[in-house]
């Protein structure tokens, strides 16, 4: 679709939402950052200008998490590492260039997120789910954690930032900050397993992600995130941040946390026998 047809599209319309393009799970082949500069910056680029060009006046682009925590924590050095985070970085910049003064571009970095789809499996199934069914005594895991929010309250925080967002501005949209080992936990007591969390330290993790590089170099292949720092460097850390300004900003809530991953943990074990 060339740029007049996606201008025809947004014709008549005040506002939109940009929700699409692959997240960090996506390996491509290499390089990464070709992959993800395509689709991140430049796709999302092209129907942003033709928004404005239709008459949009504000745009809600959704993000990532590690677009903060490299604004925050320079010293990780997270764009330079991380393709994909330095993709996400460099969708925000573009796109707020591209609103200038005449159409807000608000940006929500999103944590990770539970939540349950009628139809489709939770992305959860094979991040971990599996992999907890398959390890035998143990759940190998890091010290570290995240924040974490409800899909109900990632739906409140797009339409608060179509109807509360005054300014072209990058909000971190968060819930509850959740340790690694309360989130295995939950998740372990939900699946009915007395399986014990074994906690690996991040030398174990650089040496693991190298194994995981080499693998990927051997197959043509490359993570928009680099293995060989991602455990060292995210894994092991706490990922945290207070959300109470965006909440507050915005005007969207919070809580059931623990509810809604007890709830995708029940959606993924369905037809497994479990």
């Amino acid at each position: 679709m060339d740029q007049s047809e996606l201008r025809d599209l947004f014709k008549d319309f005040d506002a939109m939402v940009y929700a699409v393009g692959p997240d960090d799970r996506i390996t491509p082949e290499a390089p990464a950052f070709e992959f993800f500069h395509e689709r991140l910056v430049e796709a999302c680029s092209r129907v942003v200008q033709a928004a404005k060009d239709a008459g949009v006046k504000k745009t809600v682009i959704c993000n990532s998490y590690f677009a903060y925590f490299d604004r925050t924590r320079p010293e990780l050095k997270l764009k330079e590492k991380h393709a994909y985070i330095q993709c996400r970085v460099e969708q925000a910049q573009r796109c707020i260039e591209i609103g200038g003064d005449e159409m807000i571009v608000i940006i929500l970095e999103f944590p990770y997120i539970f939540g349950t789809h009628p139809v489709r499996e939770p992305i959860w199934k094979d991040l971990i789910i599996k992999r907890i069914q398959d390890w035998n005594k143990y759940v190998y895991f890091f010290h570290g954690g995240s924040n974490m929010i409800t899909v109900e309250h990632i739906a409140e925080s797009i339409v608060g930032a179509l109807e509360n967002g005054r300014e072209s501005k990058r909000y971190p949209i968060g819930d509850e900050n959740v340790t690694w080992e309360r989130w295995l936990k939950i998740i372990l007591d939900e699946m009915g397993t007395d399986k014990k969390i074994l906690f690996l330290p991040p030398w174990a993790g650089k040496l693991y992600g190298s194994f995981l590089r080499w693998q990927e170099k051997r197959e043509g292949k490359e993570a928009g995130l680099d293995y060989r720092t991602l455990f060292k460097d995210i894994q092991s850390r706490e990922f945290f941040f207070d959300p109470t300004p965006s909440q507050e900003e915005l005007g969207y809530s919070g809580g059931g946390v623990e509810e809604s991953i007890r709830k995708t943990v029940q959606r993924c074990l369905e037809g497994d026998g479990e």
